[in-house]
């Protein structure tokens, strides 16, 4: 039989092991803070490049830089949302022949594995889904934590046929550019 005193010791030591585990699972979760976060892209229309934002977006991050292998990025992107501060274009966009928002109202970027490079660089390596269209994509970013405070950006170029994204008489060149970069700019909370 143990001693009371020797009982009460193994108890605090489970007690305090317990605790730590939980604190050490929760500290990898992260809380996207939406008023200091952006999703960005960089396009081309004819030779003209231009920008746009996507307003409405959300993230489930769980990542600690030194437990990688647990880490899992997953971003939902409203694509009814864009704006690119042109009318027709902003009008254009959702229609079916660009990202068919009313069939397809999100675009999904899913994580498999988040790669350590050097210093604050990493890449997520996924898989990302637009118009019912999944192909794989690496986004390149870079880490900086500061207490509870993560941020993150990154850019990574995209394929807009690869998706079927201006399909059609939408799809030659001359119209809008193939290539597409999307830039993350992200703020989160633990």
């Amino acid at each position: 039989m143990f001693p009371t005193r020797r009982l009460a010791r193994l108890l605090s030591l489970c007690l305090t092991v317990f605790l730590f585990g939980a604190a050490a699972a929760q500290a990898s979760e992260w809380t996207l803070v939406k008023e200091e976060s952006a999703v960005t892209f960089e396009a081309t229309q004819g030779s003209t490049p231009f920008t746009g934002r996507f307003e409405n977006f959300t993230a489930d991050i769980t990542l600690d830089p030194e437990n990688l292998e647990t880490a899992s990025i997953r971003a939902e992107i409203d694509t009814a949302s864009v704006k690119t501060g042109a009318g027709d274009r902003d009008g254009a966009l959702p229609s079916s022949q660009w990202f068919n928002s009313s069939n397809f109202p999100m675009a999904v970027f899913q994580s498999q594995k988040v790669r350590h490079l050097e210093g604050n660089k990493y890449v997520a390596e996924g898989t990302l889904t637009l118009k019912g269209i999944a192909n794989p994509l690496a986004l390149p970013f870079t880490l900086d934590i500061d207490g509870n405070t993560a941020h993150a950006k990154g850019s990574t170029g995209i394929d807009r046929l690869a998706f079927k994204v201006g399909e059609g008489e939408m799809a030659a060149p001359g119209i809008a550019g193939l290539h597409v970069t999307v830039h993350v700019d992200v703020t989160a909370t633990r």
